[in-house]
């Protein structure tokens, strides 16, 4: 009883990708023993299964609404779930250094609607999937969305890696997104348009966000207008203020120019929380 006791007192202080890996474990291991038990009675497949992966057909989207999100906690086999859970908590945590445990919450669900939806689609237009029937299951269109957001984000964020050394995030993401467009006539082709829709929807959820505060429906008239960056106000010519000293001035500007140079390299999205609000206070002055 001291182990469960244990794991449900790691359960609540964990964070939300600590949770997310502990509840798809859950799952994993509870199918693990309803395959072990229905084998014993000669079934053909494990009822969570059944009712909880997503078919291929529209109709069953009808039939079990839920399913289009509930694959996305179900896993094939041990290294199905053990890769995916190895990029979830990695590639989870840096995500959540940078947005809210809420949001990475919002990308892990959405996400796996997104490559739900995707692979409704490519399995019931296009012709390679003709007389085959598929279901889908695993948590990758949510980790992609939650990977292909971050490094949207911040794609000159650096890695690094033993015998390697450091890699860029984007050129992580490349490689991701590149590996699942090359298989796409592969025999897990559906599941590879499963992690399109959910790296699609990171991508663009990022994109359409000022800053780091996402609303993904919020303004739609802002489509029709032209958009106000916080970037933007940044640079508008600070007024003019009698300062203390001319020592503080040449500092400030010192370091004005400074972060200006690491935007020109780099990009915005790189500064420390520090440099950001030092450049707003000026930008206010």
């Amino acid at each position: 009883m001291s182990f469960i006791n244990d794991i449900k007192l790691r359960y609540k202080k964990g964070n939300i990708v600590e949770k997310l890996i502990y509840i798809n474990l859950a799952v994993f291991i509870l199918t693990l023993f309803i395959n072990v038990f229905q084998g014993l009675y000669k079934g053909e497949l494990n009822f969570v299964f059944e009712w909880f992966s997503l078919d291929d057909s529209f109709s069953s989207v009808l039939t079990k609404p839920w399913s289009i999100i509930s694959y996305g906690f179900l896993h094939a086999d041990f290294i199905h779930i053990l890769m995916n859970l190895i990029v979830l908590y990695f590639i989870g945590n840096l995500f959540i250094e940078y947005f809210t445990q809420k949001q990475l919450l919002s990308f892990y669900l959405l996400g796996t609607l997104f490559g739900g939806i995707l692979f409704l689609l490519s399995q019931n237009y296009f012709p390679l999937f003709d007389n085959e029937s598929s279901v889908l299951v695993g948590a990758s269109a949510g980790i992609s969305a939650i990977f292909i957001g971050i490094a949207t984000y911040m794609p000159n964020y650096q890695l690094k890696f033993r015998f390697i050394g450091f890699v860029k995030l984007w050129h992580l993401a490349a490689i991701w997104v590149g590996l699942d467009i090359l298989a796409l006539s592969g025999g897990n082709a559906g599941g590879n348009f499963a992690h399109l829709g959910g790296a699609l929807f990171g991508f663009l959820y990022v994109k359409q966000a000022s800053n780091k505060e996402i609303k993904i429906f919020d303004g739609i008239s802002s489509l029709f207008t032209s958009k106000k960056t916080p970037f933007k106000k940044v640079y508008k010519t600070p007024k003019k203020k009698p300062v203390k000293s001319n020592q503080n001035t040449s500092l400030n500007q010192q370091q004005i120019d400074s972060i200006l140079d690491k935007i020109s390299k780099s990009g915005y999205d790189t500064l420390t929380k520090a440099e950001k609000e030092f450049l707003f206070k000026q930008g206010r002055k």
